[in-house]
């Protein structure tokens, strides 16, 4: 990844401007006029880059698609309603009855009931494997399937997935990829490492203050002989001749956004562009927190309550934490406390922590995932998602670490 103070620059000077106003113009009309007939046309042909109507786009959000694109070193990205919203364009944009997606290691819960509910109830079919079962990964992808989903952390499974490796047999296989990096914003580039789609929910890390829902999806550009070319991509050939490198993005919004409408709104953009201001400056201090809140609830903790880190020598991904992650893996930690009733007391018991089902706040959150987002998966599902009825996920925040570690140390003693 490039250091922090790359991105500290690069964002602050992308949200402001140098002349007039400094923090970005809410644009907040639905509709947009045409100067005449001839730029409408332009418009609504591509050939003219104005505002066409606020369900496929709006000034402000564009603003905050050009930056969230630099900043994942992408051609374009569309912004979204939220996190879900842009995983459903992708999803509809890209697939078709009888496509089918392979789903890599664990995943939110969100993302699961989309692709093994929802979308299958449109013919869509699914798979599931475990972040290192490449034997799994190969067949399928030989098969001829068409999408490959991975989250670059797992969530709440901590699972560190081989991206280099997985990366190289989609493009091998010639098979689009989309990597959720949600939980990794400036830590993980998976564009730059190869992959074709990045998406975020923008309401966690990205702006961090939990004031405004939204998602975004980053695209490569199309290159020459492009993998989209395959055959069983056939269907998207027409836009990709049309609007060469710039297809993915078209695609997204021909096939999805402009017809059912995900889009974010314009005070939502604001909003997040005033939280990704600073950014770099979050994400660094959380990943150097969540070393030093580890390893003092691993020496301390009651024997009963096990702590999972990558950080920790004791996790099984430490190794690639350390050597393909930058020893970044975003805020999330997770503690095992055997039971439903021993996870409950600690969690009543905190202070400084929040219960809340977001992730990437500014403050430290605590949640116990089994009885909430996960409350309606079987038992054999949840096992295979890492969810226990004993685990708590938490999200470290700006606090001091030293008192979010008090925080989670008393609460267990109580």
């Amino acid at each position: 990844m490039k250091d922090y103070n790359f991105f500290n620059t690069l964002l602050v000077q992308s949200v402001g401007s140098k002349k007039g106003a400094i923090s970005p113009t809410i644009t907040s009309s639905a509709a947009f006029a045409y100067e005449n007939a001839q730029e409408a046309e332009g418009i609504f042909k591509g050939e003219i880059n104005n505002p066409l109507y606020a369900r496929v786009g709006n000034p402000t959000t564009a603003k905050l698609e050009s930056i969230v694109a630099k900043m994942e070193g992408g051609l374009g990205s569309i912004a979204t309603s939220s996190g879900m919203g842009a995983l459903s364009m992708i999803m509809t944009a890209f697939l078709k009855v009888n496509d089918e997606v392979l789903c890599i290691g664990g995943f939110f819960g969100g993302t699961y009931t989309l692709v093994n509910e929802t979308m299958k109830r449109f013919g869509i079919k699914s798979n599931f494997c475990g972040t290192d079962d490449f034997k799994m990964i190969e067949s399928k992808l030989q098969e001829g399937i068409e999408l490959v989903m991975v989250e670059s952390v797992g969530n709440p499974s901590l699972e560190l997935p081989d991206l280099n490796k997985i990366i190289h047999l989609c493009n091998k296989y010639q098979t689009i990829l989309l990597v959720d990096n949600t939980v990794t914003p400036l830590s993980i580039r998976p564009l730059e490492m190869g992959a074709d789609i990045v998406i975020h929910s923008t309401t966690k890390a990205i702006s961090g203050h939990s004031a405004s829902l939204g998602g975004i999806a980053v695209f490569r550009a199309i290159i020459q002989n492009d993998k989209l070319w395959n055959e069983k991509y056939k269907n998207m050939h027409p836009i990709l001749e049309k609007m060469g490198e710039k297809a993915l993005i078209a695609i997204a919004k021909k096939r999805a956004m402009r017809d059912m409408g995900m889009s974010s709104n314009a005070f939502g953009s604001f909003l997040t562009m005033l939280g990704i201001e600073t950014l770099a400056l979050r994400v660094e201090r959380v990943n150097n927190s969540l070393p030093i809140i580890a390893k003092q609830l691993e020496e301390n903790l009651p024997k009963d309550i096990q702590v999972s880190h990558p950080s920790l020598s004791s996790h099984p991904y430490h190794q690639r934490y350390i050597n393909e992650f930058n020893k970044t893996s975003g805020p999330l930690i997770t503690l095992e406390c055997g039971t439903k009733e021993r996870a409950f007391k600690l969690i009543n018991n905190l202070k400084l922590a929040t219960q809340t089902a977001n992730i990437g706040d500014n403050r430290t959150l605590a949640l116990h995932v089994a009885s909430t987002i996960y409350r309606e998966f079987d038992e054999k599902t949840q096992k295979s998602l890492g969810i226990t009825q004993g685990l708590i996920r938490i999200s470290i925040g700006l606090e001091d670490p030293k008192l979010i570690s008090k925080d989670f140390l008393d609460a267990s003693q109580q």
